[in-house]
């Protein structure tokens, strides 16, 4: 073909010579190979012969066994050293102390004098040595610059030469998150940290439902063994038994003040539950310590032994569940933040005096999102961030997730599982999916979301596969407990008003479905819908998804609670067979077909099957790194971070083959590419495995790579639909 390289395209093989090099190599007998039905059938994609490539050669693998030289190349014979922490940290701090690490407050203003911190300061205040390792400016206009609004990175901008010199100074990074909403501040964050956090809410219907977690597991040991308690107030209780109750257990904040010695972070973290007690728990052992020295100046026996015995009861009977004061610093955070909220509340009780508690909302009376004939881009890990939910919105998507979010994590205050909870002004239809063990964690990840972001509805999930998750007892470990999967959907309804939804598989084994004998359970516990991914954990992505199943579930679910069908929706064919075939299903969620070629939403609206250039989908990325650079940064970290994530869509998004190539259409999930050129240079570009070729790419949208550059996709290429949550 004319647009084929002509080294590519040139024969050197004598037995196909006289035959164009685009065809497949010929049988003994004259005939190809198989027939489009034939590859159909074997799940390789029918590319029309003009457009077929050969295979490299193995003498040429054999030649070049690295020829992508920016690519991580696997070294089985060669054992990488592994840097120490301390080795780790080290080199951090000499980037901190790099010239090119200048201090934000500086870049901002171009005012050395602007830090506060000044010789105090980790970052670097020269702004001639900075300016001298400054890598070049990129194409294009800075992504800040709109209406005169300044831009959040000033010298550190790598857009800085289109900076207009007029612009006010800006003053907070808060400008360029301006259109984001959801995110954590400092104050609950420090709460979250010290574990100093209130949930009233959330423990009270815990508490209601006989779920408490430790607290009624500690309290039966301690009631069990009462006539132990010694002369001085102590317990006999040994350590052995109280870490087999923390262990069980899943909140340890609430822990009676009785066991404050055997709870540590080793603990906690294995067993996936909050943080421990720190600071406030050794508050708990010096005041008991103090109450038992004062003990001592009694005289009599007798006075003693009942005033200790008495102070024993009433801790045993009812722990303080306040939250512990360590400084003045803490507590004028907590006073700050309690503040805020009994504003709140106040306002609520004008607007609902005197409530009674009788008339508690059911949860069949809650606002409810009509999902129905949505479409609904499912929750994506890594590539569903927010810059590509946008994408997904000006194509079509009209309810998009947030990614999946641990709630451990996000009740520990850690930022960078709170960043999967942002949303964009353009997501007038969002969701944010949370995945928990217990029913206590995930009552007061909940409570915690609705106090202080902005959502339509809370998806849990119970159907992810991957095996750190199905290892703490989360995800569709789930499915094997279903009195567990009770307790969290009963948990989480009744602390929240937002709807509650749940996404699931067909069961946790393959060929051993049970969510079917679930379906009814799952509305009468408070779940306003379910999405059930047509494929057990056992499965994971391998193999069709079981509509009919999903179909027969459909069926039987109450007509309070809306289905969701998901799994392998591929084109707007598939979309209406799914429809058709089970009226009851509300909606499909999509999600690896959004993947690949995200303009299915559009196909879906339109009705038709959109035979995209090449040049069409280039701008569908500048789009992306246009989102990515206003989400990440413009200066060189958030440069680099959208280019990670851009590779990261690049290798999911090379599987697609365009209609235009394709002797049958259209296009399944399933099917394999073989190696073919494209109707023109960008398009065979588009088309490779090669992560050489996706970098690229990427430098035709963000510049050139830095040097020592490399990069390996997170998923590996025999297993790319892990992207998926369950």
């Amino acid at each position: 073909m004319d647009d084929c390289p002509k080294d590519i395209c040139a024969v050197t093989d004598s037995s196909t010579e006289g035959v164009p090099a685009s065809q497949p190599p010929l049988d003994p007998n004259g005939t190809t190979q198989r027939s489009s039905e034939e590859l159909v059938a074997r799940a390789i994609a029918p590319v029309k012969r003009e457009f077929l490539r050969p295979p490299p050669s193995s003498r040429t693998t054999q030649n070049n066994p690295a020829s992508d030289t920016n690519v991580k190349q696997p070294q089985a014979n060669v054992v990488q050293e592994k840097k120490s922490k301390r080795q780790l940290k080290r080199e951090r701090r000499q980037e901190q102390n790099s010239p090119l690490n200048l201090c934000p407050e500086i870049a901002k203003t171009g005012d050395v004098n602007a830090c506060s911190y000044k010789d105090k300061c980790r970052f670097s205040h020269d702004i001639e040595a900075f300016m001298a390792q400054k890598p070049a400016d990129l194409e294009g206009d800075c992504p800040f610059i709109k209406a005169d609004a300044p831009c959040p990175y000033g010298l550190a901008c790598r857009f800085a030469g289109t900076h207009k010199d007029n612009a006010p100074i800006a003053t907070s990074n808060l400008l360029k998150k301006s259109s984001e909403v959801n995110g954590l501040s400092k104050d609950v964050q420090k709460l979250l940290w010290k574990n100093k956090m209130r949930f009233t809410k959330a423990d009270a219907v815990v508490k209601s439902l006989g779920l408490a977690g430790p607290n009624w597991k500690v309290k039966k040991l301690v009631d069990k063994e009462e006539d132990e308690v010694g002369l001085d107030g102590s317990h006999a209780a040994d350590e052995t038994n109280c870490k087999k109750v923390v262990d069980d257990s899943v909140d340890c904040s609430e822990c009676p003040s009785t066991f404050p010695a055997v709870v540590n972070a080793e603990e906690a973290c294995e067993t996936d539950e909050l943080r421990p007690l720190k600071k406030a728990k050794l508050l708990v052992d010096e005041k008991c310590s103090d109450e038992g020295e004062d003990a001592t100046v009694l005289e009599n026996d007798n006075e003693k032994n009942s005033a200790e015995t008495e102070l024993a009861d009433n801790v045993l009977a009812e722990p303080d569940r306040s939250p512990k004061i360590c400084n003045l610093k803490d507590a004028t955070v907590l006073e700050k933040y309690n503040e805020k909220k009994s504003a709140e509340t106040e306002l609520a009780d004008d607007v609902h005096a005197e409530p009674d508690k009788s008339l508690k909302i059911h949860p069949r009376e809650k606002m409810l999102i009509d999902f129905r004939e949505k479409l609904y881009l499912a929750p994506l890990t890594t590539v569903g961030n927010l810059p590509f939910r946008r994408v997904c919105k000006t194509l079509g998507a009209d309810v998009t997730c947030g990614e999946m979010a641990m709630c451990t994590n996000l009740l520990q205050g850690q930022a960078s599982e709170w960043a999967l909870l942002r949303r964009h002004s353009s997501e007038d239809l969002f969701g944010v999916q949370i995945c928990g063990a217990y029913p206590d964690t995930v009552a007061r990840t909940v409570e915690l979301i609705e106090k202080e972001c902005t959502v339509d509805f809370i998806d849990i999930n119970m159907g992810c596969p991957i095996d750190i998750v199905v290892d703490k007892g989360a995800g569709s470990f789930l499915l094997t407990k279903p009195l567990r999967m009770k307790g969290i959907i009963q948990a989480a309804s009744g602390t929240v008003d937002k709807p509650i939804t749940v996404k699931v598989r067909t069961g946790y084994f393959g060929g051993k479905n049970r969510i079917d004998s679930l379906i009814a359970d799952i509305g009468s516990w408070g779940a306003t819908a379910v999405t059930i991914h047509g494929r057990s954990r056992q499965q994971r992505y391998s193999k069709l998804a079981d509509w009919d199943y999903i179909y027969q579930c459909a069926r039987k679910a109450p007509s309070t609670l809306q289905v969701l069908g998901n799994g392998d929706i591929f084109s707007y064919l598939d979309w209406n067979n799914r429809k058709t075939d089970s009226p009851e299903l509300s909606t499909c969620m999509i999600a690896r077909g959004a993947l690949i070629k995200p303009w299915l939403f559009t196909e879906i609206k339109e009705q038709r099957h959109w035979d995209i250039s090449s040049q069409e989908r280039l701008n569908i990325l500048k789009e992306y790194v246009r989102f990515g650079l206003e989400h990440w940064g413009s200066d060189k970290k958030g440069v680099e971070t959208t280019r990670h994530f851009v590779l990261e869509w690049l290798s999911y998004a090379c599987r697609y083959i365009p209609v235009g190539l394709l002797d049958v259409i259209p296009q399944r999930l399933n099917w394999r590419p073989p190696s073919y050129y494209g109707r023109d240079d960008l398009e065979t570009l588009m088309a490779s495995d090669s992560a050489a070729d996706w970098i690229r790419i990427s430098e035709m949208l963000l510049g050139k790579v830095p040097d020592g550059f490399t990069f390996a996709p997170k998923h590996k290429s025999n297993a790319y639909d892990r992207a998926e949550n369950g």
